[in-house]
């Protein structure tokens, strides 16, 4: 196949690479060459991710027909820099996450299971990137299934009986989630006889008025939302990444709620409009209220967690909390700021739970009393996650205060001082919860004969991984063209409508 073929089927390739890749690794069931098999699909994929954002870029959205059907009847994939901007981060945490897989997952998980974990784990980056890509809400459906049921499965591999208890109350609020976006989407087909996003936008505006497509927006919302973890529907969210394996709650919580985040803000903007659902449905009155209680709760309790999982876990509730807010305040400054706090919380998040991983793997363990005299025994290990912390905080030069200069600039705009004040505030309760893990770590004496007191530093397959997303961190902190270029561009297209 020459170049130009497979520059034409990237869409297709971002799905089928990793699905084909599913089920080699129940066939070949070597813990060893399944690792390299699902490490070899992950970076193939993020290269087609590459690919993809480098074509948007350079010659605009475009359409990929399935099986040469042209829509609404047949399927199609419609790329434009935001979704392709999401593949990019999701192919990206998990091309990094993967390499460090190997020696935690060796230690975390049994290992005649360990083949079923990468298998779970192809079939999650499979479903993610295809609610990405298409432009069909019932297939939207669908890949949220395929990720969803993945997501299950992997939760449940973490050692321990939390695991399966999380990975079932997972399974209901996810069924829950999925059966109410499903029922929105039949609403909307029996209104408009269509699937087809872009379609849908059309059809749409005419019957606005109708209240069954205001149920089904209220269904389809709700439904994402709890798949997003958006604030107070976040219940699942910290047993989930308590209770999996390291690199498992790494890859998670740096794509699982991105993606949902996504599919949210492309219904509400793309399908629905802006006009309708911040309009007619004043989704903005709800939505940025939920958005800064969850940054203000979600950080206030992870000030008081002992776990080091479940506190980042509620940390990542108050960070969806500010990608919700920019879509909230429907501007472009603050559209912008949310979309680019997807791409540099990834970053930063996805460094301190593989940081974490480092620490389970020398300590066993990772709370608070644990970390004592740490920073002496791991100093590698330690230093990625005060400088991935920092970007959490939000430090300039760091990634994750382009993210909140763009939303404090965007509150400002629209004379919300309180609602920037809160950003603030937030801010210092997130240097609160991660300076408790420094001041543990720096200087606090080890405990004679405990663990912390035997470590050593971890492995260096695992610490560069690491280290190459804390190196980001500081990169996208210091020049910021290329995240917020891409955030702004793809902000102005939800804006304006259906590319």
């Amino acid at each position: 196949m020459s170049a130009t073929a497979v520059m034409a089927h990237l869409p297709a390739l971002a799905v089928v690479v990793p699905l084909m890749t599913a089920p080699l690794t129940v066939l070949v069931n070597r813990p060893a060459l399944v690792w390299r098999l699902a490490t070899l699909s992950c970076l193939l994929t993020f290269a087609v991710a590459v690919g993809l954002l480098a074509r948007v870029l350079e010659l605009g959205p475009f359409v990929y027909e399935i099986g040469g059907w042209a829509a609404p009847w047949g399927i199609e994939y419609r790329i434009d820099a935001f979704n392709a901007y999401v593949v990019l981060v999701v192919t990206g945490v998990s091309a990094v996450a993967m390499p460090f897989a190997r020696r935690s997952v060796e230690r975390e998980v049994e290992r005649d299971r360990a083949y079923l974990l990468y298998c779970a784990w192809m079939l999650a980056l499979t479903g993610l990137v295809g609610i990405a890509v298409t432009g069909d809400l019932f297939n939207v459906f669908v890949f949220l299934e395929i990720s969803s049921l993945a997501t299950y499965v992997l939760v449940s591999m973490g050692r321990g009986r939390a695991a399966p208890l999380a990975a079932l109350r997972y399974l209901v609020v996810g069924t829950v989630g999925a059966t109410f976006f499903l029922i929105g989407v039949g609403l909307l087909y029996e209104m408009t006889g269509s699937l087809n996003m872009a379609d849908l936008a059309a059809r749409i505006p005419p019957i606005a008025d109708s209240r069954v497509v205001h149920a089904g927006f209220v269904f389809i919302v709700l439904g994402l939302a709890l798949k997003a973890a958006l604030f107070p529907l976040h219940a699942w969210l910290p047993g989930a990444y308590g209770a999996a394996p390291s690199a498992v709650t790494a890859f998670l919580a740096g794509t699982a709620t991105k993606v949902a985040i996504y599919a949210l803000l492309r219904v509400v903007f793309t399908v629905f409009g802006a006009r309708f659902a911040f309009g007619t449905m004043a989704f903005d009155v709800l939505l940025v209220p939920l958005a800064l209680a969850g940054i203000l709760v979600a950080s206030a309790v992870a000030v008081f967690q002992q776990d080091l999982k479940r506190m980042l876990a509620y940390s990542s509730v108050a960070q969806i909390g500010y990608m919700l807010l920019g879509a909230g305040l429907v501007s472009e400054a603050g559209l912008t700021g949310g979309i680019v706090h997807m791409f540099n919380h990834a970053l930063a998040k996805t460094a301190l739970f593989l940081a974490l991983g480092c620490i389970a793997y020398r300590v066993g363990t990772v709370t608070v009393a644990s970390m004592a005299g740490l920073g002496r025994r791991m100093p590698w290990t330690m230093a990625a996650f005060v400088l991935g912390g920092l970007s959490l905080v939000g430090v300039p030069l760091t990634a994750g205060f382009v993210s909140k200069w763009y939303l404090v600039q965007a509150a400002l705009e629209r004379d919300l001082w309180w609602v920037a004040a809160i950003v603030l505030f937030a801010s210092v309760l997130a240097l609160i919860y991660t300076g408790r893990v420094a001041e543990a770590a720096y200087f606090r004496p080890a405990v004679p004969g405990g663990l912390p007191d035997r470590a050593r530093e971890a492995p260096l397959s695992m610490l560069v991984p690491v280290w190459l997303l804390v190196g980001l961190n500081f990169y996208f902190g210091i020049d910021a063209a290329l995240s917020a270029g891409v955030a702004g561009e793809a902000a102005r297209g939800l804006l304006g409508g259906v590319s």
